[in-house]
């Protein structure tokens, strides 16, 4: 599925939080979000999800415009996982999990063995199901945030929107989930703050004071003059002596 931002405004009391974004992200790209904190990632992610309807603009999927679309709909094709996506429900994991196939049942389609099975997949590919009968409140942070991406996983989405999900997670799953985001065979948009991390995306768009100010491929954009204005860091890209990927080392500007 295709999924297009066309001239995105978005405000909060007069303030303006995202200015004419317009976007085009491809079925089966791996496609990052980078800028500084309050560029306007998380307010764009929003809007593409469906969750903020733009104040001017529109987002389309597969052509249709989300604003006529139920809610329903758009959850069983994009599922949004969020920095700071809580819970006060007395839930287990299991059962926080369970959550993600809600889009598809209804009484004429009950939770069956296949929504079973995916519940328990995606619980394995975030290293949660041991701790499937914890109750949510006794969790870590890193720990939440597994969980909260694998209700995501569980939703089967054809487009999955994350907002910088390694957040709170340690090394190793760090590298866990990315390796598995890559590894989807799903529309992945991915807000990260690692720059070294978004090196790995198939395109990045780069926001600035809630506008779009680049839009490429990662050596198109991850330049040291972009890096200088946007970061206001000098970066020093070098090649990896281990499988000659680039890495970037960064340090305050001369």
């Amino acid at each position: 599925m295709k999924l297009v931002g066309e001239h995105l405004h978005w405000s909060v009391h007069g303030r303006k939080l995202l200015a004419d974004v317009s976007l085009a992200i491809e079925p089966g790209e791996t496609f990052g979000l980078i800028g500084p904190n309050g560029s306007g990632k998380t307010t764009l992610l929003r809007l593409l999800a469906g969750l903020r309807k733009p104040r001017q603009g529109r987002v389309l999927l597969n052509d249709r415009s989300l604003i006529g679309m139920h809610q329903r709909e758009i959850a069983q094709s994009i599922a949004l996982v969020e920095q700071q996506a809580e819970t006060t429900e007395r839930l287990t994991v299991r059962q926080a999990v369970e959550l993600g196939r809600t889009p598809f049942l209804s009484a004429l389609r009950q939770w069956s063995d296949r929504d079973e099975s995916i519940v328990s997949q995606a619980l394995t590919d975030v290293d949660m199901l041991h701790f499937a009968d914890r109750l949510w409140h006794t969790l870590s942070g890193g720990e939440r945030q597994r969980v909260h991406i694998a209700r995501a996983l569980a939703q089967q989405p054809k487009i999955l929107l994350l907002d910088e999900p390694t957040n709170h997670l340690d090394v190793h799953h760090q590298l866990s989930i990315l390796t598995l985001v890559r590894q989807l065979p799903m529309t992945v948009v991915i807000a990260l703050h690692d720059l070294n991390q978004a090196m790995d995306c198939d395109r990045l768009a780069a926001m600035e004071g809630g506008r779009l100010v680049a839009l490429g491929t990662p050596s198109e954009v991850l330049t040291t003059e972009r890096l200088r204005r946007t970061f206001g860091v000098q970066a020093d890209i070098i090649d990896d002596p281990v499988d000659g990927s680039r890495i970037m080392r960064f340090r305050h500007p001369l």
